[in-house]
């Protein structure tokens, strides 16, 4: 299904969506706009599931209605689940949100495995984790911003992506700038900024981004580890061709947001490997 009708005061659909989806037209009376400009009116909710977002593109009103399937809506509830899971070796708590001791333990190993094959840990707490990029002796304090989502992003990149992972691990591409990025720590700190962007643990839809993502979910149920993929390799890119210091992490963060933003609202990308970006990765 795809749309080119746009109306001041009415919110349709204005990309292609597979089938499975419902899209329904939200007609929102005056178009009011709230103070950034970029929502109208009061979104409608009909029926279980359903995400409506309008937006305000060059003065002209936008928007999409996605009545969630069984499928997406179970998809998202276990990647909500994913991001409440706390990263924290202090802890000892058996409480669901938080880690416990025997699954961190585990998950640190396979991504000390993953990323160094055949080199034996001699501690989870050890001098040597400092070699992927951590601040410390103990990764654990670092999970603590994103989760431990953050922890299975880099575990994903290791293992579905190894030669990119091993690429921007070993500062392998590019000219490096005198003063690199720690790997371990920007991991997390991308994992951090997507979360920000997509803003899943909303109540309600308040981002198009949002809704574009979900479609794509229902898809395939990786897309937010994919996704996070394409963006290291990204705000790599982008830290090369700005031959950028670390004091300059943020910026090139905000960078890569935008650039991620920009290609997955582009009309033919229906899923994270039509963008444009992913073909960076090897």
């Amino acid at each position: 299904m795809s749309s080119a009708v746009r109306n001041q005061g009415s919110c349709v659909a204005i990309r292609a969506f597979s089938p499975s989806s419902s899209f329904n037209r939200c007609s929102h009376g005056s178009a009011s706009s709230d103070a950034d400009g970029t929502t109208c009116g009061k979104p409608a909710w009909i029926g279980k599931g359903l995400t409506c977002v309008c937006f305000k593109r060059k003065g002209v009103y936008e928007g999409v209605c996605i009545s969630l399937t069984p499928k997406q809506e179970e998809r998202l509830k276990r990647l909500r689940h994913r991001m409440k899971v706390y990263f924290d070796g202090s802890r000892r708590d058996h409480q669901p949100t938080y880690l416990q001791l025997s699954w961190r333990q585990e998950a640190l190993r396979a991504l000390w495995s993953a990323t160094y094959p055949g080199k034996e840990l001699h501690g989870l707490i050890s001098d040597q984790w400092k070699e992927m990029g951590w601040q410390g002796r103990d990764p654990s304090t670092d999970f603590r911003g994103a989760g431990f989502i953050s922890l299975e992003n880099l575990l994903f990149f290791a293992k579905t992506f190894s030669t990119s992972f091993q690429g921007l691990l070993k500062k392998q591409g590019g000219k490096r700038s005198a003063w690199e990025y720690p790997f371990a720590v920007a991991g997390v700190n991308i994992t951090f900024m997507i979360m920000q962007m997509l803003d899943l643990d909303a109540s309600k839809p308040g981002t198009f981004i949002r809704s574009v993502f979900l479609q794509i979910l229902s898809e395939n149920e990786w897309a937010f580890d994919l996704l996070y993929c394409v963006a290291f390799v990204v705000m790599d890119k982008q830290w090369l061709e700005r031959n950028a210091t670390y004091m300059e992490f943020n910026e090139v963060l905000k960078s890569t947001r935008a650039q991620l933003e920009r290609e997955l609202l582009m009309d033919d990308v229906l899923r994270i490997e039509d963008m444009p970006s992913y073909t960076l990765l090897c």
